[in-house]
């Protein structure tokens, strides 16, 4: 990474980060308009939910470019490199588009800047969207597949009129921002839907359900749902990943390939597979685009086995309903027992319930935290909750995230030759781990 870059990035970052919110479509509104609406040159598939969005959006571009399209995708957050948000044809784009972009746009984001529309500057957030934006008009690509970032109704994304709306499992999160009960978060997440969309919907809660059915009503969009529209219909655990049998348009499609771990991934995949079919105008994927296109899905982070012996898996699991998912899955798909936890996590998490779901496998847990945030949880009150769920011997304090590395594959390697390592509770933790991970020399097998 250059120095001009990472200087970029930093002034990027160092606006109104994407924790502290501001509900406002105007700013992002008026930058667009500067800029000539790039966010209609293109078609969209907009992706929403509590879980399951970016490894979703992942799968889409997979499938559409075995289809053929050129396809620009918006992910959020990023595990290392701001990069990573913006992808065109598979890959972030360089380093020196992404700088060129942001000084392209960067004297429409100061007048917007001056007009202290609700007296707040163009957020990190709304910027880097509307780069993304400029940048698939720019290239241009065939459709755009845009991850919201928090929420739905007045996301930077929902800048854009979707053609077709995909909500992923709805559940808790956020609560201090999206509200305190399900159909609050839900009727967040339902402000995709948009007049003359098609809304994918995967399975969801009773009360999520009913929510999201009203907005479609409400506005006129067509719905495809999970379960009479779509499906998982079978999957079993192969080697590096499933195979699964999925109800698609045209029928059941069998022996696909996944190389992602856990039924939740599997139906991750099925939902991509119908939000593609519903951007085709409700034709049927070939099966061998499918086949093509889900086998050829990379997504870092999520359940990913980063290093051998120890086993290191690093996952991005940071609520309750994504930490039961991914315990699932590690139980169902890693033969390594027991296992040692490394866990970071934000202060505005449940991290309560995330703590006593992993101690079901986690025989030991290292505390840590991220070095990368300012809402990263102290490792003394994260310790302290452990505590109150495993036995306190079993609860290791490490203050940065290589030390806590370190030790833990000291655990594993006392604990026993079958153990391995999970690092969870955080996106940021995940992607730091990862970073350390891979820049071990790849002769060492050790920490």
């Amino acid at each position: 990474m250059t120095d001009s870059h990472k200087q970029l990035v930093a002034e990027l970052t160092s606006r109104w980060p994407e924790h502290r919110v501001a509900p406002s479509l105007s700013r992002i509104s008026a930058l667009m308009e500067l800029l000539g609406e790039p966010q209609r040159a293109v078609p969209v598939i907009q992706v929403a939910g509590t879980n399951g969005k970016g490894s979703t959006c992942i799968m889409i571009d997979a499938l559409l470019r075995a289809a053929g399209l050129r396809v620009g995708r918006f992910a959020s957050p990023h595990l290392s490199d701001a990069r990573e948000r913006i992808v065109i044809d598979g890959e972030p784009i360089s380093e020196e588009r992404f700088d060129e972009v942001w000084r392209e746009i960067q004297p429409f984001v100061a007048m917007v800047d001056e007009q202290k529309l609700d007296g707040v500057d163009m957020t990190f957030f709304e910027v880097i969207t509307g780069m993304a934006y400029a940048a698939f008009a720019d290239a241009p690509v065939d459709v755009a597949v845009v991850e919201v970032g928090l929420g739905g109704r007045w996301d930077a994304t929902s800048v854009a009129d979707p053609q077709v709306a995909v909500v992923c499992p709805v559940a808790l999160d956020h609560t201090h921002i999206l509200g305190s009960t399900i159909q609050e978060v839900a009727a967040e997440k339902a402000g995709i839907i948009k007049t003359g969309a098609t809304a994918v919907l995967a399975g969801q809660d009773t009360a999520a359900a009913q929510v999201l059915l009203a907005r479609a009503v409400d506005v006129g969009a067509k719905v495809r749902a999970e379960g009479p529209d779509f499906g998982l219909l079978s999957r079993q655990v192969a080697v590096g990943g499933q195979l699964m049998r999925i109800d698609t348009a045209g029928g059941p499609v069998a022996d696909v390939f996944l190389p992602l771990h856990g039924e939740h991934m599997a139906r991750n995949a099925a939902l991509a597979v119908a939000a593609v079919e519903a951007f085709l105008g409700g034709q049927a994927l070939n099966p061998d685009i499918i086949t093509e296109g889900l086998d050829a899905v990379e997504a870092p982070a999520r359940l990913e086995l980063v290093r051998r012996s120890p086993a290191f898996v690093v996952d991005t699991a940071h609520n309750p309903h994504a930490a039961r998912a991914t315990i699932d899955a590690l139980k169902e798909s890693f033969a390594f027992m027991p296992t040692v936890g490394v866990v970071a996590m934000m202060q505005d998490k449940d991290s309560r319930e995330v703590l006593r779901i992993f101690a079901e496998e986690m025989d030991y847990v290292v505390i840590t935290r991220t070095a990368n945030s300012p809402r990263a949880r102290s490792v003394d009150d994260l310790a302290a909750e452990a505590e109150e769920v495993w036995p306190r011997e079993r609860v290791q304090r490490a203050q940065s995230m290589s030390d806590a590395l370190e030790l833990a594959a000291m655990l594993a390697d006392t604990a026993g030759t079958h153990s391995g390592i999970l690092v969870a509770g955080s996106v940021i933790a995940a992607g730091e781990a990862r970073d350390l991970l891979k820049a071990m020399p790849a002769e060492e097998d050790e920490l």
